[in-house]
């Protein structure tokens, strides 16, 4: 139910979106934000050391190089994955919005993963990822899953995904990172997954 809300008002009513994700944003700083930053402290150091990659909150990076990131996927990675806008200004205010908890994994000056928790202060977190088509096959998708429930777990939200049969890879993702319990059949062959804290 919360899910369809939230989708119906980014898409039909972005102004109300905009005031419930800004109050939203400071009232999960306000419960979370000590224990996140010891979290992600801990978790980023341990995943930038254990991967090779460099691992950095999305807000550390320059936005031109995210939405480059963007811009380069090829069209058919959009298919299922429409979480926000990809534009230089949307990327901004994701930037800005403290309980919007993304990830990136970086190779030297090419950023090869994107990975996110969007967070709501009453404790859940929805998970979302997408691996650079360069890096594809390399098990990046089951890394960052493996990132957000670290932290999603570590500051104790409760967290969910959707996720769809048809988009193998990361239908595969989703269930090799995590014990997952699947809560509702949606259209389009989707399922609506609650990860389940090991």
């Amino acid at each position: 139910m919360l899910y369809a809300i939230a989708h119906f008002l980014r898409d039909r009513m972005p102004w109300v979106w905009d005031l419930v994700d800004a109050i939203n944003s400071w009232l999960f700083s306000l419960r979370y934000g000590r224990k996140l930053h010891a979290v992600e402290e801990t978790v980023l150091k341990k995943y930038s050391q254990e991967t090779g990659f460099k691992v950095c909150r999305m807000r550390e990076v320059d936005v031109a190089r995210i939405v480059e990131f963007f811009a380069r996927q090829p069209e058919e990675a959009f298919t299922y994955f429409k979480p926000h806008k990809f534009d230089a200004k949307s990327v901004m205010k994701l930037q800005k919005n403290r309980s919007f908890l993304a990830y990136l994994l970086v190779d030297e000056s090419k950023i090869a993963g994107y990975c996110f928790n969007r967070s709501f202060f009453h404790g859940k977190g929805f998970r979302g990822r997408m691996v650079d088509a360069d890096y594809r096959g390399k098990g990046l998708g089951t890394l960052m899953n493996r990132l957000l429930n670290e932290i999603g777990f570590g500051i104790g939200l409760r967290l969910f995904e959707t996720v769809s049969r048809d988009n193998v890879a990361s239908y595969r993702s989703a269930m090799s990172a995590s014990n997952v319990r699947v809560l509702k059949e949606l259209e389009d062959n989707e399922l609506f997954l609650e990860i389940v804290n090991r």
